[in-house]
């Protein structure tokens, strides 16, 4: 699953600290979500959403490759 929170994150000049700290996670996993080493689950996906106040398909999109 590819994904923006990189961009996004950016866009706000948030820390991946920041947007943890924010979702009450670790930074390690917003790593993992980042870097694609782990797809985060549908409530974590849906709060990333909430976060930035974006559609979680503006964050997360399927990659058929």
């Amino acid at each position: 699953m590819k994904n923006r929170l990189k961009v996004l994150r950016a866009e706000r000049d948030w820390s991946q600290a920041d947007v943890a700290s924010r979702l009450e996670v670790s930074r390690q996993t917003i790593n993992a979500v980042e870097t694609g080493r782990c797809d985060p689950g549908l409530p974590l996906a849906f709060r990333i959403a909430r976060l930035f106040d974006v559609p979680v398909e503006r964050v997360f999109e399927h990659d058929d490759a």
